[in-house]
């Protein structure tokens, strides 16, 4: 059984077909990528996961349940957490106070500041910062920040859209390396990325998406040596 699976997911923005019947799984333990240009349906596929946007057909199930007809408080209960793009952090708080909002539930805001060593051996400067306004932090330091909160719930999975976006390249490599780590301790991901060479360089396997479809799918090394993915996505 799959961790998450999404079978034949249609959705709509109005009259407006977004998604057409795409199907992908993630396996427990994976890092998985959704890669394509923008518009082509990656974010609103981590909407319908999170319950943002209501598929208007297909299944989304998690763990084998399903999650098609469940709020967002109810899916982040479940273990699932999500990153959206640019972060959305609280910029008039600070970086404590940012991360204690990402203790969902009532067990997890009991343990928020055992979790929240564990972020901060993930994050280092994070911890000498605490008391520092978010909107006062670089853009990596944002970034971080937003992935350190990400994980205050204790998610066994996590959704992240766009973490590169705008980052100087040192600090990619330290987002990408973070990520790999994650999968060390056991924290299964679903990475939406531009940066198709550092993310199929970390996944397991990835999907491509064009126009809500999903065009082409299979293990990391044989995409990064894919013609139409040199061509159409590394420039090659």
């Amino acid at each position: 059984m799959a961790m998450l699976s999404i079978e034949n997911l249609n959705c709509f923005y109005g009259n407006v077909q977004a998604l057409w019947d795409l199907s992908l799984t993630v396996e427990e333990g994976e890092i998985v990528a959704l890669l394509g240009a923008n518009g082509a349906g990656k974010t609103t596929l981590l909407n319908a996961i999170t319950g943002i946007v209501k598929p208007a057909s297909g299944e989304i199930s998690y763990l084998g349940q399903s999650l098609s007809k469940l709020n967002s408080n109810q899916i982040i209960y479940k273990g699932i957490s999500y990153l959206p793009e640019g972060g959305r952090l609280f910029p008039d708080m600070t970086v404590r106070e940012n991360l204690e909002m990402g203790a969902y539930g009532k067990l997890n805001w009991v343990k928020r500041h055992s979790i929240m060593k564990d972020v901060f051996e993930l994050f280092p400067k994070l911890e000498q910062r605490q008391k520092q306004l978010a909107s006062t932090m670089s853009g990596g330091e944002r970034q971080m920040l937003a992935m350190g909160r990400a994980l205050m719930c204790k998610p066994q999975l996590v959704l992240f859209d766009e973490l590169s976006y705008g980052l100087a390249p040192i600090i990619v490599d330290e987002v990408f390396s973070i990520v790999s780590r994650l999968k060390q301790e056991g924290i299964t991901v679903l990475l939406v990325e531009q940066n198709v060479t550092q993310s199929l360089q970390i996944a397991s396997r990835a999907y491509v998406l064009e126009n809500g479809r999903v065009t082409l799918s299979g293990d990391s090394s044989t995409l990064l040596e894919d013609d139409y993915v040199k061509k159409a996505y590394l420039g090659m």
